[in-house]
């Protein structure tokens, strides 16, 4: 390369390294992974570590697939199962809503309802554990600049949670039973390698496809035929678990 070309070369070079870089931190993955590990460090900080015990990051084998959980605080008090969401701009949904909305800016994206995904976390893990489902707490945070635009429930928020996980005072577990807990899911957990998160994603593909089996909380899906509304006549797959489980798919 002649000198005068050198110096124009160094100079894409360092513009393509510095557009990579941006795009590697721009990219949901990895705007993920600093929500979950402010997560992480939040409950490392301002829980006691002699009473909850956190792990991150934990995919279970189900009956039909493998569960991820982001994060799991075992204590005393109950097990709480955290879903971590790391977003911006305006929130819109409830509580019963199969999608909720991100407003960025008048640009709108739909997405799961937290509350929903996490029920499936919450059914997993207690059919992994042996547990009823009334010894866990579901908890969803959103990271980032984000701003709920509708009302949300107590379990749902922007900061505080580790105020909300030390509300619960209600000993449901003897300090024996915590350590058995985490001991099982330490030992019964996937090891947290890249073929791991492969065989969940294509768990994933292959639950919200199943025509016999409800994504939500492993339920039979029934073939049924809609009596009012604008889909009236239409044919829909629904929960057999109904009205506990909602969750209902087009044919």
């Amino acid at each position: 390369m002649t000198p005068i070309l050198a110096p124009l070369w160094n100079a894409a070079y360092f513009v393509i390294i510095a557009a990579v870089i941006g795009a590697v931190l721009r990219s949901p993955v990895v705007k993920g992974w600093f929500g979950e590990a402010q997560g992480a460090l939040a409950k490392h900080l301002l829980l006691d570590k002699k009473i909850y015990t956190t792990l991150n990051n934990i995919t279970i084998p189900t009956s039909n697939g493998t569960t991820q959980i982001d994060h799991v605080v075992v204590s005393k008090y109950g097990i709480f199962v955290i879903e971590t969401k790391n977003m911006k701009g305006w929130i819109f949904g409830d509580e019963k809503s199969a999608q909720w909305t991100q407003n960025i800016y008048g640009r709108k994206f739909r997405f799961q309802n937290p509350l929903r995904q996490n029920y499936r976390h919450i059914r997993a893990l207690a059919e992994f554990l042996e547990l009823d489902d009334s010894r866990f707490h579901s908890v969803v945070m959103f990271w980032g600049d984000a701003r709920f635009k509708t009302p949300m429930p107590e379990n749902v928020m922007t900061s505080g949670y580790t105020s909300y996980i030390k509300s619960k005072q209600q000993a449901l577990f003897s300090d024996d039973d915590v350590r058995s807990i985490v001991s099982a899911i330490e030992a019964g957990a996937l090891p947290k390698t890249w073929a791991t998160r492969t065989a969940h994603v294509e768990s994933l593909k292959a639950r919200h496809s199943s025509t016999t089996t409800c994504p939500k909380c492993s339920s039979e899906l029934v073939l049924r035929t809609a009596k009012s509304g604008a889909n009236v006549g239409k044919q829909f797959y629904g929960c057999s678990s109904f009205p506990a489980c909602r969750y209902m798919r087009n044919v």
